[in-house]
C-alpha cells in the first residue's frame, strides 16, 4: 500500500511539546541556584521532585474526578513499562538530581544553564548507538557544535579552581538524564502525568530518604513551599511536556529541541542574578545556537515501510491509524484502546516516533 503525505501528523505538537518542556525546565535552573545555598543539595533535589510529584497527583486525581464517566484519552502505565520507569528514575530521578545540585554549588549559574545542553547529546548519543535510533551528518553536525561549547564552558574554570569539578558534576547529571530520557521513551506511550507523578513521588521520596539518613533537617516552609513550586514546573510540568514530546519526535530529536532549555535559564540567570559572563561564555553560546539550528531546521522524508505493530495509546484515525473497532465506538477522538497496525508502505516527512522506528 502506498499513501502521501506532507506532513507528519504529530510533527508540529511535538515540537511545541518540546520547546514548553525546555522553556520550563530553563527557568528552573537559576531559581534552583537561588536556593542551593539555602539548603543542603541532596534535600533540595528531594523537595524538588516531591513537590513535582505531589502537584501532579493533585492534578492527576482531579482529572480522574473529571473522566469517571468517559474513556478518558490517555494509556495508563503496564506492569511491562515498570521494569523502564524504575530505571529512569534511578538514573534520571535520584542521580541526576543530586549531581546537578552539588554542580550548583561550584558553578555560576549562567553557565551551569549551557553546560545543561550536555543533556542533549548525551541523550542523543545513547540513543544513537545504544538504542539505534536513525541520525545523518546534519543531527551529528549540530550536536558537534554543542559539545564542543560545553567543553568550553568546562574549561573556563580550570585556571581558577583547577578541576572543574562543578560542570563534571553536572555533566553527570547530564549522563543520568540522557539514560533516564531513553528508557522513558519506552514507555512515553502511556500516560505523560502518570509517568511524570511517579517519577516525582519516588525520586523526592528516595532523595529526602537519603537526605535524613545524612542527618538534614527540612528547612523552613517558606523555602520547602518555593522548592516545591520551582519542582512543579520545571520538573514535573517540563516532564509531561517532554514525554509528550518523545512520544511524537523520538528520544535525540526530543533531546535537540530540549537543548534550548539552557539559554532560557541563561538569560533568566543574566537578569536575576546579575552575573557577567565573558568572552567564552558568549563563544559557547553562539556554537550551541548554531547547533540548535542545525537540528531545527532538519528534514527527513523517504519511503518506508511498517510492519505489523500492536500496542496501546492514545490516537486519532489517520494514515497510521486505520483499523476496525470490536466495541461500539462513538465517533470521539482521540480514543485509547489495544489496536493492531496492518503493513503499509509509504513516504513522508516524519521523525523517529512511536510509529516510525525502523531501519534505514
Amino acid at each position: 500500500m502506498n499513501t502521501e503525505s506532507n506532513q507528519h501528523p504529530g510533527l508540529h505538537k511535538g515540537v511545541v511539546y518540546a520547546l514548553l518542556a525546555a522553556a520550563l525546565f530553563g527557568v528552573s535552573t537559576p531559581f534552583a541556584k537561588s536556593l542551593v545555598g539555602q539548603v543542603a543539595p541532596v534535600t533540595l533535589a528531594g523537595m524538588l521532585y516531591m513537590g513535582s510529584g505531589l502537584g501532579l497527583l493533585v492534578f492527576y486525581l482531579l482529572r480522574a474526578l473529571v473522566q469517571r464517566s468517559e474513556q478518558g484519552d490517555t494509556a495508563r502505565l503496564t506492569r511491562k513499562d515498570l521494569q523502564w520507569l524504575g530505571g529512569a528514575i534511578a538514573a534520571g530521578g535520584v542521580a541526576g538530581p543530586v549531581l546537578l545540585m552539588f554542580g550548583l554549588t561550584m558553578t555560576p549559574a549562567s553557565s551551569a544553564s549551557l553546560l545543561l545542553n550536555m543533556e542533549g547529546v548525551l541523550t542523543s548519543m545513547l540513543a544513537w548507538f545504544v538504542f539505534k535510533e536513525n541520525f545523518d551528518r546534519r543531527i551529528f553536525i549540530g550536536m558537534l557544535l554543542i559539545v564542543v561549547a560545553g567543553v568550553l564552558l568546562s574549561w573556563e574554570q580550570v585556571p581558577t579552581i583547577g578541576v572543574p569539578w562543578g560542570a563534571l558534576a553536572i555533566i553527570g547529571a547530564c549522563l543520568c538524564w540522557g539514560i533516564d530520557n531513553n528508557l522513558t521513551r519506552k514507555v512515553s506511550a502511556s500516560d505523560a502525568v502518570q509517568i511524570a507523578c511517579v517519577k516525582g513521588l519516588v525520586a523526592g521520596s528516595v532523595n529526602l530518604a537519603i537526605a535524613f539518613a545524612l542527618g538534614y533537617s527540612l528547612p523552613t516552609v517558606s523555602i520547602a513551599a518555593a522548592a516545591g513550586i520551582v519542582g512543579l514546573c520545571g520538573y514535573g510540568l517540563s516532564l509531561v511536556m517532554f514525554v509528550l514530546a518523545l512520544r511524537h519526535l523520538g528520544t535525540a530529536r526530543t533531546g535537540a529541541y530540549f537543548s534550548a532549555a539552557p539559554f532560557v535559564g541563561a538569560v533568566v540567570s543574566l537578569l536575576m542574578l546579575r552575573e557577567q559572563p565573558g568572552l567564552i561564555f558568549w563563544g559557547s553560546a553562539a556554537l550551541m545556537g548554531a547547533g540548535i539550528w542545525l537540528h531545527l531546521t532538519e528534514s527527513h522524508e523517504h519511503e518506508h515501510e511498517h510492519e505489523v505493530l500492536d500496542h496501546t495509546h492514545a490516537h486519532s484515525h489517520d494514515a497510521h491509524h486505520q483499523h476496525d473497532h470490536d466495541f461500539d465506538w462513538d465517533g470521539s477522538e482521540p480514543h485509547v484502546h489495544p489496536h493492531l497496525h496492518e503493513p503499509i508502505r509509504h513516504a513522508h516527512k516524519h521523525y523517529p516516533d512511536i510509529h516510525h522506528r525502523h531501519a534505514h
